[in-house]
Formats: structure tokens, sequence, C-alpha cells
């Protein structure tokens, strides 16, 4: 099969359409934010270990291995450059609901979004820029497209950053304004990212079928390896079984529609990591569930370590 052609598919977004988009994923974490509290990351300081641990699997380990898993399945330059953007971002604002279903430490969960939100705004460039650089065929795309880190760490910034202080401003300044609004933010922000990663998929739906098969094995593996990293990376260090799956989720869940908007960014949405990236959107719900489901059928873990966060239940 040739899959060279992968890359000549190109999703076309006026510049209008870029801003409503960005803005659209800006109060999509404004909407995450709602859900923290300042007390999140106090957390962290109290008891550093499992987010600490978390954190490290997910910007260092996650990354890392993603390049040997690229090195050793050898997929086409824009997939395994999808594959790297998804690694360097964030975990998803769904792990936490997912956390709570397998029976995990939500608090640990809720640390780990709260920080990792953050810390992409630094993470995710230097990453993706890193690892990219690193395989010859995605460096000539970083080279094509000119891609300076500094450029993604503004519109990470301005997407996730800003609206992550806001969300904890208005949370901690106006509670009663926050409680009203938080649902319906919910809404949105699972509204829209099944929008986002639908629509990415529809304009690649053909493309899609004539390489769904590598697709979706890359993105099985790409998870598969993701969710291992978190859990053991626990178990190693000998966190309780709670936390453990916490980090587990944390790390399985990733912000795809954030990677979605960075290819519609800064690689004119380049056809193959559109394709996998929305995949990756659409199979860590569903792997994400799985091992929810997995987790919550094993013996029970201490009451006091399940907590339902901002009414999630």
């Amino acid at each position: 099969m040739d899959m060279s052609a992968i890359d000549q598919v190109r999703l076309n977004f006026n510049p209008q359409g870029l801003m409503v988009i960005n803005a659209a994923i800006g109060l999509m974490m404004f909407g995450v934010a709602l859900e923290l509290r300042l007390e999140d990351f106090k957390r962290i300081l109290a008891a550093p270990k499992a987010p600490a641990i978390g954190l490290a699997a997910q910007f260092l380990l996650l990354p890392a291995f993603t390049f040997l898993l690229v090195l050793a399945i050898r997929p086409h330059a824009s997939l395994a450059l999808g594959m790297m953007l998804v690694a360097a971002c964030p975990g998803g604002n769904l792990s936490n609901i997912m956390t709570y279903l397998a029976r995990g430490n939500v608090a640990v969960s809720i640390s780990m979004t709260a920080v990792s939100t953050g810390a992409a705004i630094f993470m995710t460039p230097l990453n993706l820029s890193l690892y990219g650089s690193l395989y010859p065929a995605t460096a000539q795309i970083l080279r094509k497209v000119s891609l300076s880190p500094l450029d993604v760490f503004t519109t990470i910034f301005i997407i996730l950053g800003i609206p992550l202080a806001l969300g904890l401003i208005v949370s901690r300044s106006f509670p009663g304004l926050a409680d009203r609004v938080r649902k319906p933010f919910k809404v949105f922000a699972l509204v829209f990212f099944m929008v986002i990663v639908a629509g990415a998929l529809a304009a690649n739906w053909q493309n899609f079928l004539r390489y769904v098969g590598f697709v979706v094995l890359a993105v099985f593996l790409h998870n598969l390896l993701a969710l291992n990293l978190g859990y053991w990376s626990g178990r190693l260090f000998r966190l309780p079984e709670a936390d453990c799956r916490a980090v587990c989720i944390e790390v399985g869940i990733q912000n795809s529609a954030l990677g979605l908007v960075l290819v519609f960014n800064f690689f004119n949405g380049l056809g193959g990591m559109a394709i996998l990236t929305a995949w990756w959107g659409v199979w860590h719900i569903v792997s994400g569930l799985t091992a929810a489901y997995i987790f919550s059928r094993r013996s029970a873990v201490p009451a006091a370590a399940v907590a339902v966060p901002g009414g999630l239940a």
C-alpha cells in the first residue's frame, strides 16, 4: 500500500474558521478549569508522590517510549508525527470521571489534570520539537512548516494557560457563578470534543478507510503503551492501587482536541496527523472505559480514596 498519498491530504480552514476553533477550545479549557480548585494544586505539595510519578510518566516516559514505538513500527511520516504530537499533549478532561468509574483516587487524577494542563504550555512544544526532530522523516515535516517552539508555546498559552487562569479565578472569586455554569460547560466540552473529532474524521473519511488498518493498529498499540506506562510506573514506585489506577487513566487519556487544534494551526491540517489524532480521540474513550470496567471488577479500594469531583457522578 502506498502510504505517501496520506500526506497529500489537507484539511482546509480559513483564518476565521481557525479563530472559531481556537476560541471554542479556549472555552472548553475554561470549563475544565471551573472543575479545579487551588486546593488541587496545594494537594500536590502535601502529597506529591503520586502526581509527580504520573506527571513524569505523562511528559517524560510517554514521549520517549512513543519515539521507540515509532522506531519499531515505522509508520509513515505524518502518522509518526501525529503519534508524537498526541504523546506531547496533556491529559484529557475525561480522565477524572473515568478514574471515578475505575474506583481510583480521583484526587490524584484532578491534581494531575490541573498541573499537566499548565505544564503543557512548556512541555508540549518541547517534546514535539525534540522527538519530531530526532526522527528523519518527521524532521522533514517540521522543517517544511518551519515549526517554531515559541509559536507553539504562544498558541498553547493562549488556548490553555489564559482560560485555565480565568477559570481558577472565577471558581475562587465567584463560587456561586461557577456552580451555575459548571454543568453547561461540561456539556459544551463533551459536545465540542465530539464535533472536532468527528469533523476531522469526516474530512478524511476516504483516507481513513484506506489506511484504517494501520491507523487503528498504531493507535491501539500507542494507547496500550500509555495506559501501561501509567499503571506500572505507579506499581514500580509502590503507589497504592487506587493511585496506580488514577495515573494509568490520566496518562492513557490524552487531550486529542488540543492536538487537532495544533494540527490545524501549524500543519495545515496534514492528513496523516489529523486522522491519527482524531482516531485517538475516539479510541481513548473506548479504552478508558474498558480499563475502568476492568479495574472496577477487581478488589475494592478504600472508600476514602473515591470522591466525586464537582458532582461528576
